[in-house]
């Protein structure tokens, strides 16, 4: 069966990150992770997973501060689209030099891209491109539940205002792309409580 875990990493700014594992073969990816964490490594290995990639939605500091530190220890590959790849070893693009907490330089070892799917055990995530928030934001498709970053927020939307982002694109990228999905998908976002497509179609004051 397909499982879900949520973590806040980074109190500050609530980022979500989220432990996704088939609970059958124990294979799973750790996504989004904001900062190093003891207990989030003592989970699983208490569950007993193999971690095979490390994925980052996109590319800003709050969601990338414990990439190398759980890189090193779960000797897993680290991906992110190909767009936002240039952010990770930037501290100004990536955005951590103005949150007094710049990361140390890191490169990806996967470069996603539209279409593309990782394995997961018994499962396969899609990797969904959804620009907006920044260029190479991505939202994660395993079954029935949506990994969606800074793309879609219960009630909201992505943060258009950094470089790199475009409300325009974020838009289309929702509609086109998330909203066409089957109403009982499940979103668990980067920030915030976790909503459901169809609830998002008919209440998300961003979306007329």
């Amino acid at each position: 069966m397909l499982q879900i875990k949520q973590y806040i990493l980074l109190e500050y700014f609530q980022t979500n990150t989220w432990l996704l594992f088939d609970d059958e073969t124990k294979t799973g990816v750790l996504i989004d992770p904001s900062a190093p964490s003891e207990e989030l490594l003592s989970d699983i290995r208490e569950l007993g997973l193999s971690i095979a990639y490390i994925v980052n939605t996109h590319g800003h500091g709050d969601h990338i501060g414990g990439n190398d530190w759980f890189r090193s220890r779960l000797q897993a590959k680290l991906a992110i689209h190909a767009d936002d790849a240039a952010m990770l070893p930037d501290n100004r693009k990536n955005l951590s030099v103005y949150m007094d907490s710049p990361i140390p330089a890191h490169q990806a070892d996967l470069l996603l891209n539209d279409g593309d799917s990782l394995p997961l055990g018994n499962f396969t995530i899609h990797i969904i491109h959804t620009p907006g928030h920044t260029k190479g934001g991505i939202c994660l498709l395993a079954d029935k539940l949506l990994i969606s970053g800074d793309t879609l927020f219960e009630q909201s939307i992505g943060r258009t205002d950094f470089p790199g982002g475009d409300h325009a694109q974020i838009i289309h990228s929702i509609k086109t792309k998330l909203f066409t999905l089957a109403d009982d998908t499940v979103v668990y976002p980067g920030h915030g409580p976790r909503t459901a497509i169809g609830m998002e179609k008919q209440n998300n004051p961003f979306i007329s």
